[in-house]
């Protein structure tokens, strides 16, 4: 029996976040809370919930999220890439070729589901990380500070 989950992972900072996506009433738990308890300021649930906004689609899917690593933030961001990666699966876009090339098999690249969140900046990975901290510096690029006498 194949199961009718989708699972996928998101990564911001040192964050990961692995969700878990499945048709139902649009429940979202994070590390087994409900996400408004675990994401205290409004900003970060509006994050989490922008691919679902974007599709119009925030009570058809029921969302598991297990985040581990970084801040309240960097967990945000991970799970909503995450979420929108699992979007995109579950949609399965076609590809709509022409009718002299079409295949039965044509899945797709560039899909309605995947242009909308690509457009919104949804699928993009920030790869920004924290810089470390060199030796003979206060932190990664701050100097001791210079005396001329």
């Amino acid at each position: 029996m194949k199961s009718n989950t989708i699972h996928t992972i998101g990564r911001r900072k040192s964050s990961v976040a692995r969700v878990y996506l499945k048709p139902g009433s649009g429940t979202i738990t994070v590390n087994n809370r409900t996400f408004e308890d675990y994401f205290g300021r409004q900003t970060l649930r509006m994050i989490l919930r922008q691919p679902l906004v974007v599709l119009s689609e925030t009570d058809k899917y029921d969302i598991s999220i297990n985040v581990a690593g970084g801040g309240t933030a960097g967990q945000a961001a991970a799970a909503r890439l995450g979420i929108a990666r699992a979007l995109v699966k579950i949609h399965g876009d076609e590809h709509v070729a022409p009718a002299d090339d079409r295949t039965a098999g044509d899945v797709l690249i560039n899909g309605p589901t995947r242009k909308a969140l690509k457009v919104a900046g949804l699928l993009t990975r920030d790869a920004r990380e924290v810089e470390r901290k060199k030796y003979g510096r206060h932190k990664a690029r701050r100097r001791p500070q210079f005396s001329k006498r």
